[in-house]
């Protein structure tokens, strides 16, 4: 691309109301397309914005701390990529990833959650509201919990995920944990869960609800509901071939876990969140696409939120086939068949509520903390349903 085509380019997308804050020091590939920069957008000197998927929506806002690259990355309303670097990660209403995040494929921040400098994800879900300090390294996790920005749940500063263990021939990545759950925290009124700093956890382990890790260790065990956990770590000192003898099945259970609630959370996705925006959609008034060159045109916010739960489904879908990878390389390892979890055509049940466009408002957090306990009630048993249907396929052989 020459310097007058991008001359040309960042021209267009100031004119139709995106905020460059110094397009001398801005780059928008040719691989971008204007259309999914939405007005309103604020781009910072040193921001680079790469690849078809990547789109910017009204109010996000790009590198306001420092330089930031971002490689098909989807950005809601009113988020924050502050610097650092990106690549296929989703990021919706009010998010933010703070200075020098390092966020690569399968990452998906939801409503105001959070990170402050320096970390990084891959394959990593945070629900609504959760929080991550700084200095954070998390693969292969998903994370829920907490009501509200002001009760959520946290990762202290310093934490690592450990996603790789040294067993068997290479190795594997079957580690994925699950920290709170989907059928009950995507409801938004669950306890808030606390992973103490300085820290590390061994994948795959599963955290309940109200859980409390203190600071300073590493864990390795699961932890309970509402338990205030600290262990100490045993000294070991004994011969290694590489192997591990225990059985492979309780691992396996607990990737067939993480697959199941990926599966629910993204029947959530496609017929409670999109559901609802394309309902939302459906009654504005019909859009002459011929009206505006494809540059200057403006999505509504409808649409636009149709396109950014379009992207976190492509998400939720390269997870799952990560997840599912992985448990199948440690099975064939060990001698094991991956059964079939989800049968060609499968589809999961219907949302039960019948109510999805009634409540006129668009954001998802505050419509989902109007609904009834009885909507809230049938939300968790369908996607429980959803789960228990995959997990009863985990037969091992």
């Amino acid at each position: 691309m020459t310097t007058n085509q991008l001359e040309a380019r960042l021209g267009a997308l100031a004119d139709k109301g995106v905020v460059l804050v110094d397009a001398r020091q801005i780059y928008v590939d040719e691989h971008v397309s204007l259309s999914r920069v939405q007005a309103g957008a604020i781009l910072h000197p040193g921001t680079r914005l790469l690849g078809k998927r990547t789109f910017v929506s009204a109010g996000a806002e790009v590198g306001a701390e420092g330089p930031a690259v971002l490689k098909n990355v989807v950005l809601g309303e009113k988020s924050r990529f502050d610097s650092g670097y990106g690549e296929d990660c989703v990021l919706l209403r009010e998010a933010r990833a703070g200075a020098n995040a390092h966020f690569r494929d399968g990452t998906l921040l939801e409503e105001q959650a959070s990170t402050a400098h320096a970390v990084g994800l891959k394959q990593t879900i945070l629900g609504s509201f959760v929080t991550m300090g700084s200095l954070i390294n998390f693969c292969d996790a998903l994370m829920m919990g907490g009501t509200s920005r002001d009760d959520h749940a946290e990762v202290g500063s310093g934490f690592i995920h450990f996603n790789f263990t040294p067993f068997g021939k290479r190795g594997d990545k079957a580690t994925a944990s699950l920290i709170g759950d989907v059928p009950r925290g995507v409801t938004l009124r669950e306890p808030r869960i606390f992973l103490g700093g300085s820290a590390g956890m061994v994948g795959p382990r599963q955290v309940g609800f109200g859980a409390v890790t203190v600071a300073g260790q590493v864990i390795r065990n699961d932890v309970p509901e509402r338990r205030l956990v600290g262990h100490a770590g045993k000294a070991i000192d004994v011969p290694f071939d590489g192997q591990r003898l225990e059985s492979p099945l309780p691992r396996a259970r607990k990737n067939v876990a993480f697959i199941a609630a990926l599966v629910a959370l993204r029947a959530f996705y496609r017929d409670v969140r999109r559901g609802r925006a394309v309902a939302r959609l459906a009654e504005l008034p019909a859009v002459d696409a011929a009206a505006a060159s494809p540059a200057a045109r403006v999505i509504s916010p409808e649409a636009a939120l149709v396109t950014v739960y379009d992207e976190a489904l492509v998400n939720l879908d390269a997870c799952l086939k990560e997840r599912t990878k992985r448990l199948e390389a440690f099975l064939s390892e060990r001698q094991l068949a991956l059964p079939t979890l989800l049968p060609a055509g499968w589809q999961s049940p219907a949302c039960p509520l019948a109510s999805l466009a009634e409540d006129r408002v668009l954001d998802h957090v505050t419509w989902m903390q109007r609904r009834t306990e009885a909507d809230v009630t049938a939300l968790a048993d369908w996607l429980r349903g959803i789960e228990d249907a995959v997990m009863a396929r985990a037969t091992f052989a």
